[in-house]
């Protein structure tokens, strides 16, 4: 009998053991898919965030008013990025007959100059003078309310500051810039700066250039300037001897004066 306690002993320790690794080995799995699950919850929300971060802002496109022309209208369409022009495109070009292929070879040639020179001030197409001057004349448009966009974005930024910039009135400056009037002896453009609704300054962006025209323009756009600020609307005397540039004046300050009231 006292020869058996200890064999006894033996074989309960060695059962205790054994249950003891079964029951850790049981447990071991139940742990493991929670873990793997947490994991597999947090890592979707990462993925989905990664693209919205990749996006940049102040990228926009502004389509400019459609020009006519003889051979049909012209309407440009801009990418702006960061305050510059970054691509051009014509949506609406001259076509059928030859103008097939004039459009083909200029517009690509007016689209590239226009993303170059970020302005309208680019030079038209030979054989293509019609096309050209639409295509400049709607690309000015595209980029009048780009700038106006921007100027928006800016107020609203400023908050509360820009209200007091404005003035106790609440009506700020702003400068406005008339669109493009073609007249007979070159493109005219003018560019207002509008204050508590009145016009303080009036400057001429484009006005008839070369020969003969380059008199005519030194006297006569002084004078349509300040008869702009005097008067304070577009109802202004044409300059003697400038009759088509004072037309072309007018035209286009009526335009900025008419954005500046929307």
């Amino acid at each position: 009998m006292k020869k058996s306690h200890p064999v006894r002993r033996a074989v309960l320790a060695g059962a205790a053991t054994v249950s003891g690794i079964v029951l850790l080995l049981s447990l071991k799995p139940a742990s493991d898919p929670g873990a793997a699950s947490a994991a597999g919850g947090a890592a979707p929300p990462a993925a989905a965030e990664a693209p919205q971060g990749g996006r940049g802002a102040g990228t926009g496109t502004v389509t400019g008013d459609a020009a006519d022309t003889q051979y049909g209208p012209v309407q440009v369409r801009l990418t702006v990025s960061g305050g510059k022009v970054t691509a051009a495109e014509a949506v609406q070009a001259p076509k059928g007959g030859q103008s097939d292929q004039v459009t083909a070879d200029a517009v690509p040639k007016l689209n590239q100059a226009a993303v170059t020179a970020g302005t309208a001030d680019i030079d038209a197409v030979s054989g293509a003078t019609y096309t050209s001057a639409g295509y400049k004349q709607s690309l000015q448009s595209a980029l009048d309310k780009a700038a106006a966009a921007g100027s928006a974005d800016e107020t609203g930024a400023g908050g509360a500051g820009g209200a007091a910039e404005a003035g106790g009135a609440g009506q700020g400056t702003q400068v406005l810039t008339g669109d493009v009037t073609q007249t007979q002896y070159g493109p005219v453009q003018v560019r207002v700066t509008v204050s508590g609704g009145k016009i303080t300054n009036a400057e001429t962006l484009r006005a008839p250039k070369g020969g003969r025209s380059d008199q005519v323009t030194a006297d006569a756009v002084p004078k349509l300037n300040q008869a702009a600020v005097t008067a304070g609307t577009a109802d202004i005397d044409a300059v003697s001897g400038a009759t088509y540039t004072s037309a072309g004046y007018k035209q286009s300050l009526q335009s900025a004066l008419d954005k500046a009231g929307g």
